[in-house]
């Protein structure tokens, strides 16, 4: 079952939640839903379109927002963003201007939800993000994804000292690059409002967590802890939970972040920090430190940081490593912020990623009328949308350039034995971590 440390911030700054309906007793569908994440609810507001009157069904273990979705820091990036890259650029140029391409179908997707539905604008904020550099090197890697910029015909900008002064309020940066087209979510709130919207057109239950599920005839039998579905076709939008069903076992890469999200900034604070209200920085090395800042629209003028990447096979983070990242994470925003230092980390909680060695994900039919939408490769937001679409597509008979684009991909690699696995990915975030210790 799904564990995690800490209490998911961006849910609990939107306030309570109405009670959960969990499923009882036994019903049927056309498609059920695993998961209700960027994925999962993607994969149901696609069903809905290609499948008017279509009965679907979404299960989830835990509350909309409260899983690893309430637990992203919320960039929805339209630009390559390889996390195993030196600058984020991917394998080669052809690669990346495809996945430019899918990405922002992802956000169309998202805008359009976010238009049909009434979600509130300030959750789906298009102001663009910036990679911060505070080193030589990493500014060196800045300008390095310029030029790889610049040769897909993308915007950017460079940011001097004093224009990320001016940005963030803080001194610790020595440059920044700036890119337009990423979308600022507040994603518990996005999420949320995806799943009140999808409620006129689809059965949405919480608290549901799926033990199993089995064919029964020609279609398939979901069990939860308090009822069963009879369904047509399953689609499996939990991400590296995947493999708890025995599918892709030993092909993937299990990871922890760990964040933290400030109190409420008092107006001293805000007079003292200064910069602007809304920001959000990625570090310049992809093994760095994750900085935003939000206002009132987005759940309060806070600041959230977020490092310290754990392998964890067993898909389960501990609050003794949530305390000792606790300690790195104060570390880190001191540094950036000594005028804060009376501020303090109000909610401190973990993350899960799921990786392939290979940057591929889990998609497509992997049984007769049972498809997946898994292993985000660290994108949860537009990879989890776009995962869910060519599901959905794929359980509706549908073909596009999203579900070509996935067919085409192979399966991730096995991973070594369990024991050189675990000392080898320890060692290299260890490595990679330590090299990216100043961003």
């Amino acid at each position: 079952m799904p564990k995690f440390a800490g209490r998911a911030a961006w849910s609990a700054i939107l306030g309570t939640l109405p009670a959960a309906q969990p499923l009882q007793g036994k019903v049927t569908a056309d498609f059920t839903v695993i998961g209700a994440g960027f994925a999962g609810l993607s994969a149901a507001r696609r069903l809905v379109q290609l499948n008017p009157g279509a009965k679907v069904v979404v299960l989830d273990a835990s509350r909309v927002g409260e899983g690893g979705t309430g637990r992203n820091s919320g960039f929805m990036i339209d630009l390559p963003h390889n996390l195993a890259s030196e600058n984020y650029a991917g394998a080669t140029e052809g690669l990346d201007r495809s996945l430019i391409s899918l990405n922002r179908m992802a956000i169309g997707f998202a805008r359009e939800a976010v238009q049909d539905y009434g979600i509130d604008a300030n959750y789906f904020d298009p102001a663009g993000k910036i990679n911060g550099a505070a080193t030589e090197n990493s500014h060196a890697q800045n300008k390095s994804y310029g030029a790889h910029l610049q040769k897909l015909g993308e915007r950017y900008e460079m940011l001097d000292e004093q224009a990320m002064l001016g940005v963030t309020g803080s001194r610790y940066y020595l440059s920044g690059l700036y890119t337009p087209g990423t979308v600022m979510l507040q994603p518990a709130g996005y999420v949320r409002g995806l799943a009140q919207g999808l409620s006129r057109e689809a059965v949405i239950h919480e608290e549901s967590p799926v033990t199993a599920f089995c064919r029964q005839g020609t279609s398939w039998r979901v069990e939860t802890s308090g009822g069963v579905v009879s369904t047509d076709k399953i689609i499996l939008a939990n991400n590296g939970h995947i493999e708890s069903f025995g599918i892709s076992r030993g092909r993937l890469m299990h990871i922890f972040l760990f964040a933290g999200m400030t109190e409420e900034l008092s107006r001293d604070a805000l007079r003292r920090v200064g910069g602007q209200p809304r920001w959000g920085i990625t570090p310049s090395d992809p093994m760095g430190t994750t900085v935003r800042r939000i206002d009132t629209g987005q759940g309060g003028n806070r600041i959230t940081v977020r490092i310290c990447a754990e392998f964890c096979p067993d898909m389960e983070s501990t609050e003794y490593k949530m305390r000792r990242a606790a300690k790195i994470m104060r570390r880190k925003l001191d540094e950036r912020f000594p005028q804060l230092r009376d501020v303090r980390l109000e909610y401190i909680w973990s993350g899960p990623l799921c990786l392939s060695r290979n940057d591929v994900s889990v998609t497509g039919e992997i049984d007769n009328g049972v498809y997946a939408a898994c292993c985000q490769n660290g994108l949860g937001t537009t990879r989890g949308t776009l995962t869910g679409i060519a599901a959905a597509e794929c359980a509706s008979g549908k073909s596009s350039v999203i579900t070509e684009f996935f067919a085409r991909q192979a399966k991730p690699p096995l991973l070594p034995p369990a024991p050189l696995a675990k000392l080898g990915a320890t060692a290299y975030l260890n490595w990679k971590g330590w090299r990216a210790r100043k961003e």
